[in-house]
């Protein structure tokens, strides 16, 4: 499973780490990855996802996973989300 954020698409980047003799060694910086279970009111069921906190903070945000997939842009979300977008659009 790669680590890379199912609502915002965060992924790792890379680096050096920096010793106190500045000595550069390759490193990645991940993303923090959480498996969160946010409620659809729409949908009446919950929905499981694989997020970065930051995502999980914009979801909370915006009022529930139902408003943060309607406001945000098809290009940005992955297959799974598009789907559930076009269900909650079609319902709403």
């Amino acid at each position: 499973m790669s680590r890379v954020c199912s609502l915002s698409g965060k992924a790792g980047v890379r680096g050096n780490r920096v010793s106190h003799a500045n000595n550069k060694t390759k490193r990645r910086f991940l993303p923090n990855l959480q498996v969160v279970s946010f409620a659809s009111d729409v949908l009446g069921m919950c929905v499981r996802v694989r997020a970065s906190t930051a995502a999980v903070r914009s979801v909370e945000k915006n009022g529930g996973i139902d408003k943060y997939l309607l406001k945000t842009s098809k290009n940005l979300l992955t297959a799974k989300f598009r789907k559930i977008k076009k269900i909650l659009e079609s319902r709403k």
